[in-house]
């Protein structure tokens, strides 16, 4: 039989593996797995559990060694898939440059399997949200948004008590006083909706993410000058890209509209986001020097789109890297599974992206069949008698 695919999710800064009994990832697994076994193949897919907030080369040594534990020796192939911060996490363990804490060459010794990486609204050149997430109010906001993701995404909506809190602290960011007892008051509404164990769960992971904030000092757009600089792609291997923005309008226009209190206090917290992300400075400007990120973007949409164009998270340039398999309207989370109605968890960030399950089936869809031209740029590359049984022609393996 052939080895199995292996798959490694690496999530980004609100995301995370398992928590109070909720999978983060769960739209993700089922897609890539239901895809392969299509093809006839068995995929393996694993989330790396790390650190929200840890620094990025913390995380990548935590992937590194993850990957070295559970990937096996039989030369099956291996692609990794990083959503917003993961997919730097994903970059950087590849990268021949890269010096991993704690991290020996044996534990990379997975490396020549490696076939795709697939990043999902990453700053790869940093995002200004970072810059107000460093500042006292911001790694306030940070924790409270934190603690609401995951409540929100549990239990379909966090107690309107927690929401109503936040949304009154918004109000004050224009003279910078989002007060600690707020944030206090909000997260103790959302504990106590949750059984004890959750509750205990959420507070555990709420005390990482306030203890050790090195990522989003690094996220920065000046910081991430030193990224860029410092980290090369690994030959071979196919760097692949989801980027995503929500129409910058869509909250204004329908916001009254809403009859969920709930849903217009999720749309007033995203609108603060997505203005906060579009502070952008002309000297760090989120993007490509050479232009390319806005030469794609116009030859996939046919448009060209405001600098200003961001998922909530991330400004649209920042998410271009490698080949861009898919771009549309959707916010940071609509893009892992996180999006209203059928076949999705729920939408915590009212965007007004619309972002649906057709258009997720197409994005899994375009990011499978990259992975199958990375696998064919895999075997192409080693020689036939080192290659296993798996590693067959293309239309042997029946990929189209």
């Amino acid at each position: 039989m052939s080895p199995p695919v292996r798959i490694y999710l690496s999530p980004g800064m609100f995301g995370f593996a398992r928590l109070a009994s909720f999978e983060y990832f769960e739209h993700l697994v089922v897609a890539l797995e239901d895809r392969f076994r299509q093809r006839g193949r068995v995929a393996k897919v694993l989330v790396c559990d790390v650190h929200p907030t840890a620094s990025v080369c913390r995380r990548a040594a935590k992937l590194a060694h993850m990957v070295a534990a559970t990937a096996g020796d039989d030369d099956g192939p291996i692609h990794v898939v990083g959503h917003s911060t993961g997919g730097l996490d994903a970059r950087l363990v590849a990268s021949p440059t890269a010096r991993l804490p704690g991290v020996n060459r044996k534990e990379l010794s997975w490396l020549p399997r490696l076939a795709s990486i697939t990043t999902m609204n990453t700053p790869h050149y940093g995002t200004p949200l970072a810059a107000f997430f460093a500042t006292v109010s911001g790694q306030r906001m940070l924790y409270a948004i934190s603690a609401l993701t995951v409540t929100a995404l549990k239990l379909g909506a966090p107690p309107l008590a927690a929401t109503s809190a936040l949304v009154a602290a918004f109000g004050r960011l224009s003279i910078g006083n989002f007060e600690l007892e707020i944030i206090n008051r909000a997260v103790d509404a959302v504990a106590k909706v949750l059984d004890e164990a959750s509750s205990r769960e959420l507070r555990t992971w709420l005390d990482l993410l306030r203890g050790d904030q090195g990522a989003i000092v690094q996220l920065m757009p000046e910081a991430m000058d030193l990224f860029q600089a410092g980290v090369e792609d690994r030959p071979g291997v196919r760097y692949q890209c989801v980027a995503t923005y929500a129409p910058s309008n869509a909250v204004r226009d329908w916001i009254a509209a809403l009859r969920s209190p709930w849903s217009a206090m999720s749309a007033t917290i995203f609108t603060a986001l997505y203005n906060l992300t579009s502070r952008l400075d002309e000297r760090y400007p989120c993007a490509a020097a050479d232009g390319a990120a806005q030469a794609k973007l116009k030859a996939m949409l046919g448009e060209a789109l405001p600098p200003t164009a961001n998922d909530g998270v991330v400004p649209l340039t920042s998410q271009i890297w490698g080949d861009l398999v898919w771009v549309g309207k959707a916010d940071h989370l609509d893009i892992v599974g996180h999006f209203p109605g059928a076949g999705g968890h729920t939408d915590w960030l009212a965007s007004g992206a619309r972002f649906q399950r057709v258009r997720f089936d197409v994005v899994m869809d375009r990011i499978v069949s990259g992975m199958i031209v990375g696998e064919e740029l895999r075997d192409a590359r080693s020689p036939a008698s080192e290659r296993s049984p798996k590693s067959a022609p293309p239309s042997a393996r029946g990929v189209s």
